[in-house]
């Protein structure tokens, strides 16, 4: 058993971490948005603040909750005997599973901008996308698509 718990706390672990989110990049389109028309409008970044995006994790933390429960129960486990030991292994097992939740959350964010973007239409909109490139305050970019398909590249 001592053998198995480094195995399963890699693999529970590795599992915690795989939201996609790489559909918050603004160089990554969904299929339903090939072969269609996308508006282009030009603009000006006026604000821009660093952020975070919570990606819905698929599992709804149930995999970090359940398997930070296995992890904190097996250790538990090791821990005295008789009651004491369904004590440790009960409480291990709480404590794995609120710890796990948190490990799977923070896995699950991702570092972005918030993008103030005054059109050259006297509009102003904002848009969070992931910060994989690097934006300025005073810099000319594109605004690609409408409402909740709209992305930011540079001009």
């Amino acid at each position: 058993m001592k053998r198995l718990l480094p195995i399963v706390a890699i693999g529970l672990l590795t599992l915690a971490g795989c939201a996609n989110t790489a559909p918050y990049s603004g160089d990554v389109y969904r299929g339903s948005q090939a072969q269609t028309a996308q508006t282009v409008n030009y603009g000006t970044i006026v604000a821009l603040r660093q952020v975070q995006i919570q990606a819905d994790s698929p599992q709804g933390n149930v995999v970090g909750g359940l398997g930070g429960a296995v992890i904190g129960g097996l250790l538990g486990n090791q821990i005295g005997g008789g009651s004491g030991r369904r004590l440790a292994t009960a409480a291990g097992a709480i404590g794995g599973s609120v710890a796990g939740s948190k490990i799977e959350d923070s896995a699950n964010r991702t570092r972005a901008w918030e993008m103030e973007i005054r059109r050259d239409n006297g509009q102003s909109v904002v848009v969070v996308q992931k910060a994989d490139r690097n934006f300025e305050v005073g810099q000319r970019v594109r605004l690609i698509g409408s409402g909740a398909n709209l992305s930011v590249a540079p001009y």
